[in-house]
């Protein structure tokens, strides 16, 4: 059975299609886009400024992120390779860690770790650092078992997971967050690239 020209796709973000006409479609997105941020008032993007540097984010994407999800992002849900751990690894890098440190009363930490690392000894090595930790979903996990896994670690600190952030290093990481029904993923790079502002 055919699909219908134009259908949305599973994991669609719902954005303009590469198909004839994307350029025409890329404009009046990016112009609709644009159009909802002079609407607010200005004390409210004041607002929303101070929080994306509280959080160490670009303003952008601060508000990609809340303008998709409807709601302010209380928790990042950070993968053993976004954290830069490797196989066995329980000592995060100074400058990850201080990234993390800075984070302290702004948003949940939340670690998602690979075996063979124990989040329990990851915890010791940094007692407070994160509100929660857990075993991430293998790679090998189904849909369904990373669906669970990842639900059952955030309901641990019982944060909305429309609050929560991914903070992912691989393509099949960027996945979990349509699997649990996150608000959304931001890259390594792009998160550890500027710390925190109190």
């Amino acid at each position: 059975m055919g699909e219908r020209p134009g259908a949305a796709q599973i994991g669609h973000n719902g954005g303009p299609t590469l198909e004839a006409g994307f350029g025409f479609r890329k404009l009046a997105w990016t112009k609709a886009r644009r159009a909802l941020l002079p609407s607010l008032p200005l004390e409210v993007v004041r607002l929303r400024v101070t929080r994306a540097k509280r959080l160490g984010l670009p303003y952008q994407t601060y508000a990609t992120i809340r303008a998709t999800s409807g709601h302010d992002i209380v928790a990042f849900l950070f993968s053993g390779n976004a954290l830069d751990l490797r196989p066995g690894q329980a000592v995060l890098a100074p400058g990850v860690a201080a990234h993390l440190h800075a984070l302290d009363g702004q948003a949940e930490r939340i670690g998602a770790i690979y075996a063979p690392t124990d989040p329990a000894i990851l915890d010791a090595a940094h007692p407070g650092l994160f509100e929660a930790t857990g075993r991430a979903p293998g790679f090998t996990a189904t849909w369904r078992e990373t669906r669970d896994g990842l639900r059952a670690l955030l309901a641990t600190r019982g944060v909305p997971r429309d609050g929560v952030v991914l903070v992912a290093a691989t393509s099949i990481e960027r996945g979990w967050t349509s699997a649990a029904g996150l608000a959304g993923t931001i890259d390594r790079a792009t998160f550890f690239a500027t710390p925190p502002v109190a």
